[in-house]
């Protein structure tokens, strides 16, 4: 693995970074997102004039800015802007909708939001009860949207914040907080987990000296800049290598290679379930006639690794790690094993812990907990929940929620995830947001979400549902209900009417119950249904 070397010159926070690529190299190409080009100088220019119009609205270091946006230059204008600024983003997930919509906004404290002209309406419905909110920036895209904002919000365009003049230069320090990103909230609300300009920086850094980027690399993403994938471990990392990246807004199976051949793409990132799919298509005799020679994510499953080398001519480095401490462990392109997740990285410790937080020898699996090897480059904490925190960083050492074991060698092997979750597609659900939003149903009793395997590997969502007593439940009306109120990937596909739950004496649902009931006879499928879930 390359080693990146430091100097005090070298900057340590976002818009400084900017601004120094940019002066390394100039006019060189640097992004095609979406179809639209930017070199390196253009980057630097476009969000200094867009620093300068969100200065005009009185944001500046430490304010709060919610982004819902797709992939487009525009976000990235916006998002390398609020760096430059010294401003806290929140990305939100454009699924986002109803109450959790308004969750995200609400306990960010956002003073602002900018947001894609498609998804206003979205604020609109939930924009009466944000106290904190005042400024609404649209990127205006042809569409027509009219929707009714409380007067008291003043709405700007976005293309009118391109404002000439010399942009803001505060003072920020490399331990700021940079970005809010939100995880699943698996066990309960969602947590906001903050992220310096350092970690983010040292992120993207590990990544170009993990993958051996240099200058004539192009990498690709099809993944949203409201994950911390897109931005640290290929956007910045293209720019951080001084190569270039192409990023679009979804990622087709079907034309993939043909894209990395037109745009010649020599890396990518995955996650979820891409890579079975890439294996799935039907072989072709160019297959490995394409410029792609790294990939970078995870898993990588075992079943698929050997012909999906052969075949396409790619060589993985796999990672282990989350939101909080991205990259803590690593299966790396020298020396890559199929199976394990990989060895301790550079930048972490990582251990196994049993239930009372003591160490257990090789080969006993128990909880994955990490500590820092260098300062500032992990979560610094859970946004306005300080008891989460601290339960998270307990006895120092930051603790997962995640099982995992080692062997022998010092590979550690994930085997599954403590907190409650579901796994769908590359996405983490919270079962108890999606228990809650159902159980908000008139005619609801209660409710249990879990997941079922997919076949598409990871998970479905299922649902297990008591009505009221005396009452029926539609089951249209209510997954209408769950459309309205959860990203479009959580509304569940099954549904499973039940008398009672499976409880303990202290009545909580035995999930695992559940979990070995799987899809069951009675068990209501949208899919064969025709329900279709709108986005």
């Amino acid at each position: 693995m390359t080693v990146v070397e430091l100097t005090p010159e070298s900057p340590r926070t976002m818009g400084e970074w900017i601004r120094e690529r940019a002066r390394r190299y100039g006019d060189k190409h640097a992004l095609d997102v979406a179809g639209v080009r930017r070199t390196y100088r253009e980057v630097d220019d476009c969000s200094d004039r867009m620093a300068a119009g969100l200065a005009s609205l009185e944001l500046g270091v430490g304010s709060h800015v919610c982004t819902m946006m797709k992939n487009s230059v525009d976000s990235i204008d916006v998002w390398f802007a609020l760096c430059k600024i010294g401003a806290v983003e929140i990305p939100v997930n454009i699924a986002n909708r109803g109450a959790s919509l308004h969750y995200l906004i609400d306990q960010s404290d956002a003073r602002a939001i900018v947001v894609d002209e498609e998804y206003l309406d979205r604020i609109a419905v939930v924009a009466d009860d944000l106290p904190h909110l005042q400024d609404v920036v649209v990127l205006r895209e042809g569409r027509g949207v009219d929707a009714e904002l409380p007067a008291r919000l003043a709405t700007h365009d976005l293309a009118c914040l391109y404002l000439d003049g010399d942009p803001p230069r505060p003072k920020i320090d490399r331990y700021d907080a940079n970005v809010i990103m939100y995880t699943s909230g698996t066990t309960g609300p969602a947590k906001g987990v903050v992220l310096s300009h350092e970690a983010n920086l040292d992120l993207a850094r590990h990544t170009v000296a993990l993958m051996g980027y240099t200058e004539t690399d192009v990498l690709y993403t099809a993944f949203p800049l409201f994950h911390i994938n897109a931005r640290y471990t290929s956007v910045v990392a293209a720019l951080e290598c001084g190569g270039s990246l192409v990023m679009d807004q979804r990622f087709s199976v079907s034309r993939f290679w043909e894209i990395c051949r037109e745009k010649g793409v020599t890396a990518f990132n995955f996650q979820g379930a891409l890579l079975l799919m890439l294996a799935k298509q039907p072989p072709r005799p160019d297959d490995a006639d394409n410029p792609v020679r790294v990939a970078f994510g995870a898993p990588v499953p075992p079943e698929i690794y050997q012909e999906f080398t052969e075949r396409f001519g790619v060589r993985f480095a796999e990672v282990y790690g989350m939101t909080e401490v991205a990259n803590t462990v690593e299966n790396r392109l020298d020396t890559f094993t199929v199976g394990p997740a990989g060895r301790e990285s550079t930048r972490f410790e990582v251990r196994i812990v049993d239930a009372e937080d003591q160490f257990v020898p090789a080969g006993v699996a128990g909880e994955i907990v990490v500590r820092p090897k260098k300062p500032g480059i992990m979560i610094t904490e859970y946004y306005k929940m300080p008891e989460a925190t601290v339960r998270a960083f307990r006895n120092l050492w930051f603790h997962t929620g995640d099982r995992g074991r080692f062997d022998e060698d010092g590979y550690l092997y994930f085997l599954d995830r403590m907190k409650d979750a579901i796994r769908r597609r590359g996405e983490n659900i919270s079962s108890w947001e999606v228990e809650r939003t159902v159980s908000a149903f008139p005619s609801v009793l209660e409710a249990a979400a879990y997941g079922v395997p997919s076949d598409l590997s990871e998970e479905e969502v299922m649902i297990a549902v008591v009505p009221r007593p005396g009452h029926d439940v539609d089951i249209e009306a209510l997954l209408e209900h769950c459309v309205d109120n959860l990203a479009h990937f959580a509304v569940p596909r099954y549904v499973r009417f039940m008398q009672t739950l499976p409880k303990t004496p202290s009545q909580r649902v035995e999930k695992y119950r559940l979990r070995m009931d799987g899809v069951t006879e009675d068990t209501w499928d949208r899919e064969d249904h025709g329900f279709v879930v709108r986005r």
